[in-house]
């Protein structure tokens, strides 16, 4: 494997040859998780770079590709326009660990995207009761 791939690095690739766990019970496993979490066609399919996960489930994971939504929620996108609209608050996103390991991968990309709903994606009416509170004012005038 060449240097340029990071999994020959984290050591998924090894950890994936040495499984026991056959791509099908893979697929199974995961899709009657999800199925017990989300209802067909609702949850979409989220996450940092996910694109190239797409790609994957498209080709291996086809029945769990049919459970989720058509969208997907990349959280790298998000990250950009961030980054280069809200560079002030962009500072203090989270940063990643990157271990290229699934529940990890989630976790992080739910906390990164948490950070931008809280700190940057706020709500207008969040910001008024803000405001009326700094002047001294009741919050319950604020609808």
């Amino acid at each position: 494997m060449s240097d340029w791939c990071w999994e020959g690095r984290s050591g998924l690739t090894k950890a994936v040859k040495e499984s026991t766990i056959s791509l099908q019970q893979a697929e199974y496993e995961f899709l009657s998780f999800v199925r017990q979490q989300t209802p067909p066609g609702l949850c979409p399919l989220a996450g940092n770079s996910v694109h190239a996960d797409k790609k994957f489930l498209d080709k291996y994971m086809p029945q769990f590709m049919r459970h989720v939504h058509y969208r997907i929620i990349d959280v790298s996108t998000v990250k950009e326009l961030c980054r280069r609209w809200y560079p002030e608050e962009f500072e203090f996103a989270p940063k990643k660990v990157a271990s290229h390991r699934a529940l990890d991968d989630i976790r992080e990309s739910i906390k990164e995207l948490q950070f931008y709903r809280n700190s940057i994606f706020k709500r207008k009416t969040d910001e008024k009761k803000r405001k009326l509170i700094e002047n001294g004012e009741s919050d319950k005038t604020v609808s």
